[in-house]
């Protein structure tokens, strides 16, 4: 082989290199812009009310989690309002960046009381939830407006060895009472599942909101039997909610019956400025 043809060869072995390390750093470039758009999403916490579980939270999870969402879905102690704040309070404080909040029915009373100013809460989402004023209780507020049928449908209470008493839904009448536009056997299994909620919880005063100070969205069924719509109502509008949803023939359960609403309304609050 000659020097020039050689030379020659080298020559366009270097541009090849050049190019290809081009096309790396540029398609790495583009990945790390893909990963950094992600890392901008904040974090949802989820937070069960009585009566259900985490994976009440799995439809919607469904539709977060593919769009990149972290979610982090906690299980609620359900022993008291202060105690169960402080448990989600530490739960927040170990997740890096912006967060959004959302609290299912005696959850959102615990969402309420968790942010214990954190800065990095920037939404709360109440989910057929209570949002109490300092000083108000879940019984109170349950009681604002008539339309619960909760109380006859409980089972005799637990005795606990603290001298309180743990809560549960009469199984037989779970699915009429909790999840009446759910499939029968979606809520027995439910009915199977619950958790119990103490007594004393439903009596326990709330603290400062942090709904004062931080925006909040309100989704709730108008056919919900444990929390009367017009209570919803009523503490959406006290809230200043940004955007309040009303979702046709859902029971106390809208984000297990209608997911869609509930994710789309998150999202909502995710991207709001």
């Amino acid at each position: 082989m000659n020097m020039p043809t050689f030379r020659n060869g080298i020559r366009l072995l270097l541009i090849a290199i050049l190019f290809l390390g081009t096309i790396t750093i540029t398609s790495l470039g583009t990945m790390m812009n893909t990963v950094s758009a992600q890392d901008n999403k904040p974090t949802i916490v989820f937070v069960h009310g009585a009566f259900a579980e985490s994976s009440s939270w799995n439809g919607v999870l469904t539709k977060l989690i593919p769009k990149g969402y972290p979610t982090v879905a906690v299980a609620n102690p359900l022993r008291g309002v202060k105690n169960d704040a402080d448990y989600v309070a530490s739960v927040l404080k170990d997740i890096e960046g912006p967060i959004v909040l959302v609290g299912h029915s005696y959850g959102g009373a615990v969402i309420t009381n968790a942010v214990n100013g954190n800065e990095n809460v920037k939404a709360l989402v109440y989910v057929d939830g209570f949002a109490p004023e300092a000083g108000e209780t879940a019984a109170e507020l349950t009681g604002l407006y008539p339309g619960s049928t909760l109380t006859p449908t409980l089972a005799p209470p637990v005795a606990l060895p603290d001298g309180d008493k743990d809560l549960y839904i009469q199984q037989d009448k779970y699915h009429a009472q909790f999840a009446a536009d759910l499939p029968a056997s979606d809520a027995e299994l439910m009915a199977s599942t619950q958790r119990p909620i103490v007594e004393a919880a439903f009596t326990e005063a709330s603290g400062a909101p942090a709904w004062k100070s931080i925006p909040s969205w309100f989704i709730y069924g108008d056919r919900d039997l444990n929390i009367p719509p017009a209570v919803h109502s009523f503490l959406a509008q006290r809230a200043n909610s940004k955007e309040t949803v009303v979702v046709s023939g859902a029971s106390h359960v809208a984000m297990v019956s209608h997911p869609d609403a509930v994710a789309e309304i998150i999202e909502h609050a995710a991207t709001a400025p």
